[in-house]
């Protein structure tokens, strides 16, 4: 149990891209601080589960809070990749349509964007396009163009803004899911399964939770509802299909999918949007996937499908009222709810936000020791040749490949299981260093990881997790 006599500044409940970006943010201040994840570690939930896409600011209805941190998000996006390296490429994005009757939906768009502050939006012609995209429809005629749109790694995202809280004082907590929250006087008690916590502040980021949480303290009542995404990853071998992020201007067919690049040489399509009951049901079906790649169709030619090498669900937490709640609902409790798509996007800017009212509300001072940029291991496949031998002088480590699908070495294996905000599973590892998420998805490298997870945690094989508590892939000998 907890003590009660330790008094947090602030907690923030929900370890996903907005939970660490905002402790990240909070980092900056003086103060006590801790982040509680109800999972078995970071970027468990939504977070790990999108397009991976950096949206350009143009969806959003203008005035919205949708659009405002969008826009800010977009802009932020270059300078804090550099400072904590996460893997964030400025690719552009094209939204296609397919006939002249079309073109006027597609001028609201681009004025829509205009209105939101969006810089470097064009409408092209299907000339210009097929400059940037040879593989386009034979019908596209025109497309919007957004210089600013790109594709970041939303896992190395959200390991980034927790490693850099912890590493500047923030304390993280997996497996503490808040049961209960009751008002003390001036304060917050939190209650998990097996500890309680006292604060002065909360900040609610609990992803399609949010409003469940909300909604113990407050009377103005919450309804998150889950979207579901069912999604396609094709091979690199796919690479180069498309250049830039695909999307279609919605159409009797329905709104459409994404064709797009990923940040680790993917091709990912997808998603289908469906509101599902419950919050839980990740599920695929093989209705949704045929529906992703009938859709693709319509927008981009010689996909690959053959090059598939898994499928996957995302959830969303849409907000009846259709935007991000970004509040303070009680005194001392911060809301961020309904935080869907352009989420990924505006995390930056939304952790600047709340963070800002917390230590508003506190009255914090500047933290003048703050570390501003994460060196994370080298990854010897985004490497060239000089560097890698480098490398290997240093640490042999780094000439032996576990994962050839990915060419994740030992060391990065080594390094993921002792860095701060470290990884205690096979999951936490493929968040980390990519291994496992190849083309056999882990059937070669497995085994590799499973003894080096032994011996660095002096674990039996029987205690090592695939994600969360009870998924144990061993459990025992048969000889």
């Amino acid at each position: 149990m907890d003590s009660n006599s330790r008094i947090y500044d602030c907690i923030i409940i929900g370890g996903g891209v907005i939970g660490t970006s905002i402790a990240y943010q909070l980092a900056r201040k003086k103060g006590d601080f801790l982040l509680l994840e109800k999972q078995n570690d970071i970027c468990f939930g939504t977070s790990k589960a999108n397009s991976g896409i950096a949206h350009g600011g143009y969806d959003a209805k203008p005035g919205s809070n949708k659009a405002k941190f969008n826009v800010l998000g977009i802009n932020m996006m270059s300078k804090l990749n550099e400072d904590l390296q996460f893997l964030y490429k400025e690719i552009g994005a094209l939204v296609i349509c397919h006939s002249e009757e079309d073109l006027p939906r597609l001028k609201e768009i681009y004025n829509r964007g205009l209105e939101n502050g969006v810089e470097g939006l064009s409408i092209l012609n299907r000339e210009q396009i097929l400059e940037i995209e040879p593989n386009i429809a034979d019908d596209v005629v025109y497309a919007l163009h957004s210089k600013k749109a790109g594709i970041v790694n939303p896992f190395l995202m959200t390991v980034a803004f927790a490693q850099m809280a912890n590493i500047n004082g923030v304390d993280l907590r997996m497996n503490q899911e808040v049961l209960n929250i009751e008002k003390l006087d001036d304060k917050w008690l939190l209650k998990t399964k097996d500890n309680q916590y006292i604060t002065k502040t909360i900040v609610n980021a609990a992803g399609v939770y949010s409003d469940n949480l909300s909604n113990m303290i407050s009377d103005n009542k919450y309804e998150i509802r889950a979207r579901k995404g069912e999604y396609i990853l094709l091979d690199k071998e796919s690479y180069g299909v498309v250049n830039s992020v695909i999307f279609d201007l919605p159409t009797h067919r329905g709104k459409g999918v994404l064709v797009a690049p990923t940040s680790d040489n993917n091709i990912i399509v997808g998603p289908t949007s469906r509101f599902i009951e419950g919050k839980d049901d990740i599920s695929t079906s093989s209705e949704g996937l045929d529906k992703v790649i009938e859709l693709s169709g319509y927008m981009v030619k010689n996909i690959e499908y053959a090059s598939v090498i898994t499928s996957f669900t995302g959830l969303r937490a849409h907000e009846t009222g259709d935007d991000f709640i970004l509040n303070e609902e009680k005194p001392g409790f911060f809301n961020c709810v309904g935080i869907e798509s352009p989420g990924l996007t505006a995390a930056p800017a939304i952790g600047v936000y709340m963070a800002d009212l917390v230590s508003k509300k506190l009255g914090l001072e500047d933290n003048e020791h703050f570390i501003e940029k994460r060196n994370p291991i080298e990854r010897i496949a985004e490497v060239d040749y000089e560097a890698l031998e480098k490398l290997i002088k240093e640490d042999r480590r780094f000439a032996n490949v576990i994962c050839r699908c990915e060419k994740v070495s030992e060391m990065e294996i080594i390094d993921a299981l002792n860095t701060p905000v470290p990884a205690n599973s096979l999951d936490g590892i493929k968040l980390r260093t990519r291994a496992m998420a190849g083309r056999c998805q882990g059937g070669f490298c497995i085994p590799k990881i499973l003894e080096i997870i032994k011996r660095e945690k002096d674990i039996d094989y029987e205690s090592i997790l695939k994600n969360n508590e009870g998924s144990t892939l061993i459990v025992g000998k048969t000889k």
